[in-house]
């Protein structure tokens, strides 16, 4: 039989009328102050209903008990992600108890009873069925008088005091009213002995500044927004700075995040002590007081209990990438209920390659709520001088690579007293890399940690023995074991483990208790006095491993949501808002059986006829295929056709998928944002297999088939694969787009106006919006334009934006990059699955506005440059330059992202970019430049690339004085284009991994610099506008820069331009190398036909003249292969230079030097030719003069 959690009470009615509104349940729509009604209570097998605790009254006599509480009602906070109260599950109910739980019947109180009944009732009150304890869940962590650690209770002193006169039993019971849901801003009944360890939300709460969040949740909009704290590298003064302060860091996964220590204004006396003052040893040796501290945990939970969803799934997100561990169930301070994060943790996906797949070097990407994976638990049960927390980082970790994954004692304030994190299970997960030699694991595990001791914590430690392959006990007394024997454990394996030191265990009771739990020797796990801490982990590792070896019990964190519900846990996303967005995505996603398909037959406005258009609209500007044909008739036929196309499109009916998808925009706030996330993650984890599947069969096909066109035509379907929600946002656009053809007052136009204002309202949201069709390479201008248009109309009259892009070669961590400076989500991948450019909005706060000089700034993400997918497509060039040009163009600042600090590689994207710089002259902006060079880890390498930085300065000067020669511009240097200081516009980034995934955390080298990355972008603005302008300006600069990159073909353009300077300087210089030496020898056959022809005058015979012939051509092939060496050597020479874009023509060396092989073997043969004909002629006359 199950030991029950410890009890709690009811006060009298008085105490109940008007009393605080309690926190309310998932789904439920009632006040706890019914608990009263209807309340027939009898006995189950289901989980016990506690009544709901309110604040206590301090100082209170027994007597005035009832008033006084009236007098001082509060209104308790709403449970998790819920709109209504918790105890409809309290009204009309007949509520059962489980074998073992307590039956509150006994303990219902009379209205108008006296202190003396209330006691009397308390007292019948507290009885429970096949239990040891008589005391609340939270006076164990207060009551620390018999040697108990901070977060355990003295059960024989509340004994005895239960023994004491009812008036104070009274007034203390009247005092601890109870709640059944979670959240309580109370503490239990023994506050008046402990007052200093007083657990009480709301005043922790409020210690921290979060207490008017915790019914209003913090969102997105409030952490990421810009103001003075974003830029204040002041450390935290006060208690209340410390959310904030952690929040700033893990937006940014900056692993010390959980530093939570603040430096209070007490002044030291020891710099002002003059050298004759006495020396004050007293206090040489104190211990500091830890007490003062806040423990990150309880940071942690605080942050997590005021917090939405999206705050919520994003601090776990950031968290995981810390190798922090996450919340797995949340308690909520009066240890009586808890909620399982499934929500929470829903956005975390994981990379890891098991055992299996360690030759083939493939791995596994999953989102981890799905993943079924075994599950390690470890516990505490009473003492223990082991340190549970810092044991299990010694093991998930190795000695090359160890973290903090749990806080514990020895760390920053992780000695401070819990206050509101007694209960919080934490999860991680250890995943292997394939590599015998680095992984301690060889398959994946995940595994929990409960704080507590499970006595006060029953609830948790029931869902983990459920969810759990092994749960590890940790104790130091074995008299412990027997409180042990009498719970439920579910099949799961339990081991002890225990620090016995010199201890002798009584063997009789170890056999005995043992022998109960099913146990056997293997499952012990102590450790001795003398034994090295080394060793005892390495056991300890042995029995996890083979707990995950051999265990068939493996579960999925979404599974666990039915032994959740089972226990009674409230589950975070089962409230009515989130199960609503939910079934308007599964309505969607379920159809869903192969992403091209239902790309073809629900999404096909955006498929072959956006990109027939697009190419039309080309045509239509540019007129390249004009020919003799007339322009007006050319013109119109364009026209002509497009608007079939656009007929084409509104013939077609709205797709059940669209009809869905707009129906579901159109929910309330909270919904809408829930359901977008849904379908975020339901067409990721979609896409995810699709592609999977794709990229197994081009691997198997490039290996085996010599079928290019098979293969090619696989590359195109990888491309192809992708689909998110931009691609139903794409879907929309082209929908109001071909509306528009549409008279004026037709429906289906009529219908789709407010399309607009409502992706504007998303935009508000912080969702990002699509500004570039990375697959048609095309703007779909009028539904851009007017999105643009609603957003200005929200914000006015704070319509100014300042523009901020960053740019890059495919795959070098742009997206992460911003991801880390501004704390948004924009989707990595390393591929090229979603294309084009996104933006998103960030508001700047209202104080901080005056000193921006703005009221939002725009981030710009857009595709890598220079993908493999466009070069095998044949359009990269094209579509990179148009990128570049139009982001840039719409920029204040343009951030150039490299993937190192070697200049030899940044040339590609430097042309690209310059040519971008140049065009953006003519709408007349002058953006600022900011170079990043990622994955630089030297600690110098600012001064090292002091010579590295004047040689980029003269690159770009050399590469503007070029291409602005080839456009005939007038520009001497770069900083004609782009506003661009050397000493300050670059920046080094180390690499982003401190180790080697998946186990390892985030570099905070990493973290550190995108933060003085961030500070650069937003201080100088204080001082120097860089030209924020208003939405419209923005708007109409985007139309004005795509009409001009419409009408200019840009293929033939920047790196092709170059190419041919580079190739043009190329060919005059071996021109004249490859003349002179033609001319050389031209000049030397003269000189030797002379020689030959003059052999009368030298009396030369026949056979003379044959051997003259003979030497002479062997002195032409010597004198034709020094020619040739020395052009070779002379094409060796250039193209070692550094400078003169001499990179660019690299391929035609070996043409070159083939043409150096070909002249030669022509000139030898025309040197041979030659000499034959002047010793033909010469023997000629020489017969006609002998013989003749």
């Amino acid at each position: 039989m199950d030991s029950p959690p410890p009890t709690t009470e009811q006060s009298s009615t008085d105490c109940c009328q008007g009393h605080q509104t309690d926190p309310p349940g998932p789904q439920s729509s009632t006040d706890d102050t019914n608990i009263q009604q209807n309340t027939t209570n009898g006995n189950d097998k289901g989980q016990r209903d506690s009544p709901p605790p309110t604040t206590e009254q301090k100082g209170r006599n027994a007597g005035n008990c009832s008033a006084d509480i009236c007098q001082g009602d509060q209104t308790d906070p709403p449970g998790p992600q819920s709109s209504t109260d918790d105890t409809n599950s309290q009204q009309n109910t007949t509520n059962e108890r489980d074998k073992g739980q307590m039956d509150f019947s006994s303990s219902k109180t009379e209205q108008g009873s006296n202190a003396g009944d209330c006691a009397a009732n308390r007292c019948q009150g507290d009885q429970m069925k096949g239990s040891q304890s008589l005391t609340d869940d939270t006076n164990s962590q207060e009551n620390t008088t018999n040697g108990r650690d901070k977060g355990q209770m003295d059960f024989s002193s509340f004994e005895t005091e239960r023994g004491s006169n009812a008036g104070d039993c009274a007034a203390n019971r009247c005092q601890g009213d109870q709640m059944k849901g979670s959240q309580s801003l109370t503490d239990d009944t023994n506050s008046q002995e402990n007052t200093t360890n007083e657990i009480n939300l709301e005043s922790f709460l409020k210690d921290l500044g979060l207490e008017q969040h915790y019914r209003k949740k913090l969102s997105l909009q409030n952490i990421l927004q810009i103001d003075k704290k974003t830029i204040d590298d002041e450390p935290a003064k006060c208690k209340s700075h410390l959310p904030w302060h952690f929040l700033k860091k893990l937006m940014m996964v900056n692993v010390t995040a959980r530093n939570v220590k603040y430096d209070s204004d007490k002044n030291s006396n020891d710099d002002g002590m003059s050298e004759n003052t006495e020396l004050d040893f007293n206090d040489l040796f104190d211990v500091a007081n830890s007490e003062d501290m806040v423990n990150p945990l309880d940071v942690i939970t605080a942050l997590f209990l005021c917090s939405d969803g999206f705050v919520q799934q994003q601090m776990a997100l950031k968290m995981s990438m810390c190798q922090f561990p996450v919340p797995l169930l949340l308690p909520s301070c009066d240890s009586q209920q808890c909620t399982l994060m499934l929500w929470a943790m829903r956005d975390i996906v994981k990379q890891y390659r098991p055992e299996a797949l360690s030759e083939s070097k493939d791995f596994t990407e999953e989102r981890i709520v799905l993943s079924n994976l075994p599950m390690v638990s470890f516990v505490r049960l009473g003492e223990c001088s082991l340190s549970k927390s810092e044991t299990l980082n010694k093991l998930l970790s190795n000695s090359q690579q160890y973290h903090n994954i749990f806080v514990h004692h020895n760390m920053e304030c992780g000695d401070s007293p819990r206050r509101i994190s007694n209960g919080l299970t934490e999860i991680t997960w250890y995943l292997p890399c394939g590599n015998k030699n680095i992984d301690i694991f060889s398959q994946p595990v995940a595994v929990a940690n409960l704080r507590g001791d499970i006595e006060s914590f029953e609830t948790q430690y029931a869902f983990l023995c459920q969810a759990s392959a092994a749960v590890f006990v940790f104790l130091d007394k074995l008299d412990d074991l027997s409180r042990l024997s009498k719970k439920q454990h579910h099949q799961t394996q339990i081991f002890l483990v225990g620090n016995i030191g010199d201890k002798f265990p009584d063997v009789t009771f170890l056999n005995q208790v043992t022998k109960t739990l099913g146990l056997t020797k293997n499952n012990l796990l102590f450790k001795k006095n003398q034994e090295n801490y080394a060793n005892f982990i390495k056991r300890l590792r042995e029995a996890v491993s083979k707990v995950i070896s051999k265990t068939e019990r493996k579960m999925s964190i979404e599974q666990m949501a039915n032994i959740a519900h089972e226990l009674r846990i409230w589950v975070d996303e089962d409230f009515p808002e989130c199960q609503t967005a939910k079934q308007h995505a599964d309505a969607i996603t379920a159809e869903i059986q192969d992403t091209l398909t239902f790309k073809e037959e629900q999404l096909p406005l955006q498929g072959q006829i956006w990109k027939e258009l697009t190419s039309l609209e080309k045509e239509e500007f540019r007129l390249q295929k004009l020919g003799s044909e007339n322009i007006e008739k050319r013109k119109s036929d364009l026209k002509e056709k497009i608007d079939t196309l656009r007929q084409n499109q509104n013939s077609k009916d709205f797709s059940n998928a669209m009809k869905s998808f707009i129906t579901a925009l159109s929910l309330p706030q909270i919904e809408r944002n829930y359901f977008l996330k849904w379908m975020q993650i339901y067409l990721d984890d979609v896409s995810r297999i699709k592609l999977s599947e794709l990229r197994d069969l081009y691997e198997e096909k490039r290996k085996s088939s010599e079928n290019k066109e098979e293969i090619k035509q696989l590359d195109q379907q990888l491309t192809n694969s992708s689909l998110g929600t931009e691609h139903f946002f794409r879907e929309m656009g082209q929908m109001y787009e071909a509306s528009r053809f549409l008279p004026e007052t037709d429906p289906s136009r009529q219908q789709l106006k407010y399309l607009p204002e409502l992706c504007a309202q998303l935009l508000m949201d912080g969702f990002p919006f699509e500004l570039v069709d990375g697959d048609a390479s095309n703007i779909p201008l009028q539904w851009v334009s007017d999105v643009l248009s609603q957003l200005n109309e929200i914000v006015s009259p704070k319509n100014k934006i300042l523009v901020v892009t960053v740019l890059g070669v495919q795959s070098t961590g742009k997206s992460t990059l911003l991801n880390t400076m501004f704390g948004v989500q924009f989707a990595v991948s390393c591929g090229r699955c979603t294309r084009g450019a996104f933006m998103l909005l960030i508001k700047v706060h209202e104080e901080f506005k005056t000193v921006l000089n703005c009221d939002f700034i725009v981030i710009i993400d857009t595709e890598g440059l220079k993908s493999l997918e466009g070069a095998q497509l044949n359009k990269n060039r094209d579509y990179d330059n148009k990128l570049a040009t139009l982001v840039v163009g719409m920029s204040n600042i343009t951030i150039t992202n490299l993937a190192t600090e070697n200049l030899t590689e940044m040339k590609d994207i430097l042309q690209i970019v310059l040519h971008a710089f140049l065009r953006v002259r003519e709408i007349d902006k002058k953006p600022k430049c900011i170079f990043v060079h990622q994955n630089v880890s030297s600690a110098a390498a600012h001064e090292k690339n002091t010579q590295a930085q004047d040689h980029l300065l003269k690159l770009l000067n050399e590469l503007t004085q070029t291409i602005a020669q080839t456009d005939q511009k007038e520009c001497k240097s770069f900083s004609d284009i782009m506003e661009y200081n050397p000493n300050t516009g670059n920046f080094f980034i180390p690499g982003l991994w401190n180790g080697n995934p998946p186990m390892a955390p985030v570099n905070v080298g990493y973290s550190e610099a995108v933060y003085e990355l961030k500070k650069s972008l937003i201080q100088p603005m204080e001082n120097v506008d860089f030209g924020a302008y208003s939405i419209c300006k923005f708007q109409s600069c985007l139309k004005i820069l795509w009409d001009a990159i419409k009408h200019e073909n840009l293929l033939l353009s920047f790196r092709d331009s170059l190419e041919t300077v580079a190739h043009n300087r190329l060919r005059t210089e071996f021109e004249d190398w490859d003349n002179k030496f033609i001319n050389e020898v031209k000049q030397w056959i003269t000189d030797a036909e002379t020689k030959i022809s003059n052999r009368k005058s030298n009396n030369l015979t026949k056979s003379e003249t044959k051997k003259l012939v003979k030497a002479l051509k062997k002195t032409a092939t010597i004198m034709l292969s020094d020619g040739e060496r020395k052009i070779l050597d002379n094409l060796t020479q250039y193209f070692s230079q550094t400078e003169g874009l001499v990179h660019l023509v690299t391929g035609y060396r070996e043409n070159y030097e083939k043409k150096v092989k070909k002249d030669r073997q022509g000139l030898e043969k025309l040197v041979n030719t030659r000499l034959q004909m002047a010793e033909d002629i010469a023997l000629k006359r020489y017969y006609r003069q002998n013989y003749v």
